[in-house]
């Protein structure tokens, strides 16, 4: 299995994420839930935030995690 593979399997489009650290201007505040709209094939997370963002997490830099 692949990183995107994995990542696809970990993170399936409707599961939910928190921010934690996302070093961007446009990031949503640290504690954000948001929900996984798919992962893109160089292994971004894209995600829907409810504060109506929709910004990528990159797993190599932003903290984040499922709940």
């Amino acid at each position: 299995m692949n990183k995107v593979d994995f990542l696809r399997k970990m993170y399936p489009v409707g599961c939910k994420v928190k921010l934690h650290f996302m070093d961007d201007p446009f990031a949503p505040p640290s504690g954000t839930v948001g929900e996984v709209m798919f992962v893109d094939d160089i292994g971004q997370i894209h995600v829907k935030w409810e504060n109506g963002s929709t910004l990528a997490l990159n797993v190599k830099l932003d903290s984040f995690s499922r709940i």
